[in-house]
């Protein structure tokens, strides 16, 4: 009579070890390449968010000078009318420094950020403000807005 004897395997062969370092390396790679896209995502909502506030900032400055009407399409100058300058400047001083002022602001918050605002003279007359900057691996982004501000 024959006896069979049941061996149980132990352990585990090297095609399964390799097996199951495939599988890990697809996971730690896809879990890379999305860590890489939310940060991106991050980075181009906070420049979303800056052109925004920036935008508002200008549309605010327009509200507050409103006699400064067309020149607000016009040349940026740095005039001194900021409060610690001390001079009393006329509307159309005070739009050129504003815009002076702002583009500033874009220069230094976005990247390769533009600043634009233009006037149409229409009844009340409306403002376009303009922000571009350039996103990595996007290109050229821009925001824009327009308002309507009547004449005092």
């Amino acid at each position: 009579m024959r006896t069979y004897t049941h061996r149980s395997q132990t352990g585990f062969s090297l095609v399964e070890s390799m097996v199951s370092l495939v599988v890990v390396s697809v996971g730690m790679i896809g879990i890379a390449s999305l860590y890489g896209q939310g940060l991106g995502a991050s980075r181009t909502a906070l420049f979303r968010t800056q052109a925004v506030n920036l935008v508002a900032d200008m549309a605010d400055r327009i509200r507050v000078n409103r006699q400064g009407g067309v020149n607000y399409g016009g040349a940026a100058a740095d005039n001194g009318c900021d409060p610690a300058g001390g001079l009393d400047c006329t509307p159309a001083q005070m739009a050129a420094h504003d815009l002076f002022v702002w583009n500033g602001l874009v220069a230094q918050q976005m990247p390769n950020g533009v600043g634009v605002v233009q006037f149409a003279a229409t009844t009340p007359p409306t403002y376009t403000i303009q922000v571009w900057w350039q996103e990595v691996g996007i290109g050229a982004i821009t925001y824009e807005t327009s308002i309507r501000v009547p004449n005092l």
